[in-house]
């Protein structure tokens, strides 16, 4: 089992430690992702009440909110660092969620545009199939989009990660 605490930073069974993004990072990756989700539109009142509840914690216990999604603990009583998600949507899909996942290498955590659609999809001979298929496509492009933006404000993300990992191991090997 894996404990979060207000510091923001995750302790596991195994006493190693993660540091979580600052409040500040987060509420930065929430605004650009409302940007690009929902543009010039207000988005839905749940949303707008879970940002707000985000930004009300800000000082205090930021990852204890109940703004954030969390997997159930694994049955085997393994350690995993947690994943965080906050339900955020889109103009069209009101499932997509902003994610904070651990880093491959387990020193801190990454954000992701989870476009939470590849759980359940129609059958191919259905007339919601072609319809359901626009939909995720649009849903990659506006995670890809999403990162993209997240990327250029200096705030972690997988292909961020991957980026710096291989100049890193690139370094080493000179």
């Amino acid at each position: 089992m894996s404990e979060t605490s207000a510091e923001g930073a995750v302790t596991t069974a195994t006493g190693d430690t993660a540091p979580l993004p600052q409040p500040g990072d987060v509420l930065r990756a929430v605004a650009t992702y409302l940007r690009h989700a929902y543009g010039a539109a207000t988005p839905p009142a749940a949303v707008r009440s879970r940002v707000e509840a985000l930004r009300a914690s800000a000082g205090g216990d930021f990852y204890g909110n109940t703004a954030f999604e969390r997997p159930p603990a694994p049955k085997d009583g393994a350690t995993t660092p947690p994943r965080l998600a906050v339900r955020l949507g889109n103009r069209f899909y009101p499932h997509m969620k902003l994610s904070i996942d651990p880093r491959p290498d387990g020193r801190g955590y990454l954000f992701r545009a989870d476009t939470h659609d590849r759980h359940v999809q129609p059958p191919p001979h259905s007339k919601e199939y072609a319809a359901f298929c626009e939909l995720m496509e649009n849903n990659q492009k506006l995670a890809a989009a999403i990162e993209a933006a997240w990327a250029e404000e200096q705030l972690p993300t997988f292909k961020t990660f991957l980026r710096d990992d291989l100049a890193r191991r690139a370094k080493t090997r000179e």
